[in-house]
C-alpha cells in the first residue's frame, strides 16, 4: 500500500486510483464481500470462545488454543485492515455502506451449525478456511488478468495466510479422527447434512435483504468460487481425512463413513442445480453507488 511517510505518497495514491479504474465492477462485488466477512472478526473471536474447552478464559490464557486463538485473529484483522485501505484509496466504491454492512453482519453474529461441539467447529473451520484460501487465491489471479498487480499481490497474501489456517484446523481434525474415529465421522455427517454455510450469510446493507446470495452469485458468475470449488472441498477433506479407509467404527459411526463417502454423487447434482441458480446480472449493489452488476 502507499506509504503515507514518502515523499511520494500522493502520486502512489493516483497509480493506485489508476490501476483500480482497469477492474470491473462486478470484481469489486466479489472482493467487498470478501472484506466484509473478514471484517466481521469479533464475531468469530466470541464463537471461539463460547466453546467451553477451548475457552480463553482469562483472555491471557496460555493453553495452546488460547495462544492460537489469539494469534488466529491478530492475523485475521490485518485481512480487513488491508483491504480496508485499498478500498478507501480506491475511490470506487460506497466506504460509508461497507461500513454499515459490517455493522449490521457483526451485530447479527452468524449460526454456523456447530453449537458447542468442539467437534463440529474444526470440522466447519477446516471447510471454511479451505473455502476462503480458493476464494481469495482467484480474486488474486483474476487482479493479475485485469493488470493490478499490487492487489493481485494483496489478494494472495491473504490467501496465503488463509491457507495455513487451513492446514492447522485439518491437522487438528486429523488428530480426533486418529484418537475418536467413530465420533469425528459422525461429526462429520451432521456438518455436511446441514451444509457449511459461510460465516457472512446474515450479511445486510440496510437495503437488500437477499445481499448475500446476490453477493455469492457474482462469486460464482466470476468463478471465484462455486458450487464446483464446494464439492473440491469437500472431496479434498475425504480424502485428506482418509475417511474412506477408517476402521473399528461403531455401527453408528460406520453409518456415518456410508454417508459422507456417498455424498460425492449427490453433491454433483448439486453443482448442476445451483449453476442453474447463478444470479443474472442487472443487480444494484449499494457498495457500488448503487451501480448494477
Amino acid at each position: 500500500m502507499p506509504d503515507p511517510t514518502s515523499d511520494g505518497f500522493f502520486e502512489q495514491v493516483k497509480e493506485l486510483r489508476e490501476r483500480s479504474k482497469e477492474v470491473p465492477d462486478d470484481y469489486f462485488v466479489v472482493l467487498v464481500g470478501d472484506m466484509i466477512t473478514e471484517e466481521a472478526l469479533p464475531t468469530y473471536q466470541a464463537r471461539i470462545n463460547g466453546l467451553e474447552i477451548f475457552r480463553d478464559q482469562t483472555g491471557v490464557d496460555d493453553t495452546p488454543w488460547s495462544i492460537w486463538g489469539r494469534g488466529w485473529s491478530a492475523e485475521e484483522n490485518r485481512h480487513g485492515d488491508l483491504f480496508n485501505r485499498y478500498f478507501y484509496l480506491s475511490g470506487r466504491v460506497d466506504v460509508k455502506q461497507i461500513k454499515k454492512t459490517t455493522h449490521y453482519l457483526i451485530r447479527s453474529g452468524m449460526d454456523i451449525g456447530s453449537g458447542i461441539n468442539p467437534y463440529l467447529f474444526n470440522i466447519y473451520t477446516s471447510f471454511q478456511e479451505r473455502a476462503t484460501f480458493i476464494s481469495h487465491g482467484n480474486t488474486a489471479r483474476l487482479a493479475k488478468k485485469y493488470g493490478d498487480e499490487n492487489l493481485a499481490l494483496i489478494c494472495g497474501t491473504i490467501a496465503a495466510d488463509e491457507k495455513r489456517h487451513e492446514i492447522a484446523y485439518t491437522e487438528i481434525v486429523g488428530k480426533l479422527f486418529e484418537l475418536d474415529p467413530s465420533d469425528t465421522v459422525i461429526a462429520f455427517a451432521e456438518m455436511m447434512r446441514k451444509k457449511i454455510v459461510m460465516p457472512a450469510h446474515l450479511m445486510y446493507d440496510g437495503q437488500d435483504e437477499r445481499l448475500f446470495d446476490h453477493f455469492t452469485g457474482v462469486a460464482s458468475r466470476l468463478g471465484v468460487y462455486t458450487a464446483r470449488d464446494y464439492m473440491g472441498v469437500y472431496t479434498h477433506l475425504v480424502a485428506k481425512w482418509n475417511v474412506e479407509k477408517l476402521t473399528g467404527l461403531s455401527s453408528e459411526g460406520r453409518e456415518a463413513q456410508d454417508y459422507v463417502c456417498g455424498l460425492v454423487k449427490k453433491m454433483k447434482r448439486l453443482e448442476r442445480g445451483m449453476a442453474k441458480a447463478e444470479v443474472a446480472p442487472g443487480i444494484p449493489f449499494s457498495w457500488l453507488c448503487g451501480r448494477e452488476v
